[in-house]
């Protein structure tokens, strides 16, 4: 595995991933982020990934991360949720990302003229996207602010999918937008795009129909949405901090490094040695897992074979020097866990790839409730997708009453798009059930924050 990884570390290393995108702010502890977009963000993972990997790398710095993406918004759709979906969570930091529906789809890329028409659709997203800067002009100074080129529509892969051809295009010509105008107001930028193309061009050249988008060209599997976290983190500054890194002499019983972490009671006993480790942090967990439902078929996994996340992000390096010649077994807290020979850990071995050692076992535990956390928070954002696109605007707007589901009701027969949300409204429509689901988060979360603290684990080395 660690030859496999450092060949395509080598390759990425000479991808054009360093695009014109600098350093964005870190989270902070007690931070209120919400991520603002539309159904890559509404259904995505990739705000969950990121708040995972604080959760597990910064076990003592709380902080909130709000999805607050709706299916099908616009950058005019967004504008007018800002007050009530957006500002009312006092965010102390806001992304925003959009393009993938300003820019349209049929009845666009199939016409003749097919520029003027997507120009067109670019001059107004970007004519509302300056109607959304300006209210983030009335924010306080000290709330952070970035903008996110969002993924790219997927025009090369060869999978059965109609495709719209331009549609990046004219999706980048909005992300030029958010560029120039992050610069001019000294506003965080990251850009999801080019990155993703690049990655995806080089999976097509063995596999032409790979996609990261395999259900539509349009929104990112799981494996997208790792790649776009990593970016995100990427773009944070963060690559190269360890979970933990340890170099001991055995023959010394002396602690040459502790990254991270702490080193204590080192003992020797014929050919083992072993030492009590408290860590800083947890190995980041990825699922094996490709999502259930219909046209998802990879998993977050699977996007370490993409991106060099393992080596830049998720290092728990353990190196013992001056061991006798020969095969050892690795112990924590007396569970065999792998073995290695003399030679293997002198020159280190990454534990944070070992997924049966108690503290991945913790972080587990940390991706399981994360993952049941986001799940319920998508049921909320069914519920705001409803009020924004059945009766934003109307008086029947919160009003949740009989009249709103007969409406719903009404209208799911004629529009798949209600039709999907009408199941989680008829529930979440009841105020006391959104208010259990939130309390279920809130407690989700709190729950998180009690067991991602590493705990003193007791590493043996056994002579085989």
């Amino acid at each position: 595995m660690r030859r496999f990884l450092a060949t395509v570390s080598l390759f990425l290393l000479a991808l054009p991933l360093t695009f014109s995108q600098s350093l964005i702010p870190v989270f902070k502890a007690g931070d209120r982020v919400a991520l603002v977009g539309d159904s890559i963000t509404h259904g995505g993972h990739y705000h969950s990934y990121i708040w995972l990997y604080y959760m597990t790398r910064f076990p003592d710095m709380p902080l909130t991360i709000m999805n607050r993406g709706v299916g099908g918004d616009e950058a005019r759709s967004i504008l007018d949720r800002w007050d009530w979906d957006v500002l009312k969570e006092n965010p102390t930091y806001i992304t925003l990302t959009f393009g993938m529906n300003d820019t349209g789809y049929w009845g666009v890329y199939d016409k003749e003229d097919v520029e003027t028409l997507s120009q067109e659709k670019v001059n107004r997203s970007l004519e509302y996207f300056s109607k959304i800067t300006s209210r983030l002009e009335e924010l306080p100074s000290d709330v952070k602010i970035v903008m996110i080129g969002g993924s790219p529509y997927d025009e090369t892969s060869t999978f059965n999918n109609a495709v719209l051809p331009g549609k990046n295009t004219a999706i980048q010509k909005i992300i030029s937008g958010q560029e120039s105008t992050a610069r001019e107001r000294g506003w965080g930028f990251v850009d999801l795009n080019k990155p993703m193309l690049a990655l995806a061009a080089k999976a097509q050249s063995t596999d032409p129909a790979y996609s990261f988008c395999p259900q539509d060209r349009i929104h990112p599997d799981k494996d997208g949405q790792m790649v776009m976290a990593y970016l995100f983190l990427k773009a944070q500054g963060l690559a190269g901090k360890k979970v933990a890194g340890i170099d001991i002499d055995a023959s010394k019983k002396k602690v040459l490094e502790a990254d991270n972490c702490k080193i204590t009671n080192i003992t020797k006993s014929g050919g083992n040695i072993s030492f009590d480790y408290l860590a800083g942090a947890l190995p980041y967990p990825c699922d094996s897992v490709s999502e259930h439902g219909w046209g998802n078929i990879h998993s977050q996994r699977d996007a370490l074979a993409i991106i060099p996340f393992t080596e830049e992000f998720n290092q728990e390096t353990l190196r013992v020097r001056r061991l006798a010649e020969g095969n050892y077994r690795l112990l924590i807290d007396g569970q065999s866990v792998a073995e290695f020979t003399s030679s293997d850990l002198s020159a280190g071995i990454n534990m944070a790839e070992l997924t049966n050692t108690p503290q991945y076992r913790q972080a587990s535990a940390v991706m399981y409730l994360n993952e049941e956390r986001f799940e319920n928070d998508k049921r909320l954002r069914e519920y705001v997708w409803m009020e924004s696109n059945m009766f934003g605007g109307t008086d029947q707007m919160f009003k949740d009453d009989w009249k709103s589901l007969e409406m719903v009701e009404a209208e799911a027969k004629k529009n798949p798009f209600v039709g999907y949300s009408a199941y989680w409204f008829r529930k979440s429509s009841i105020p006391e059930v959104r208010e259990t689901w939130e309390k279920l988060s809130s407690d989700l979360v709190e729950r998180i924050y009690t067991i991602n603290k590493p705990v003193t684990r007791r590493i043996t080395l056994e002579k085989i």
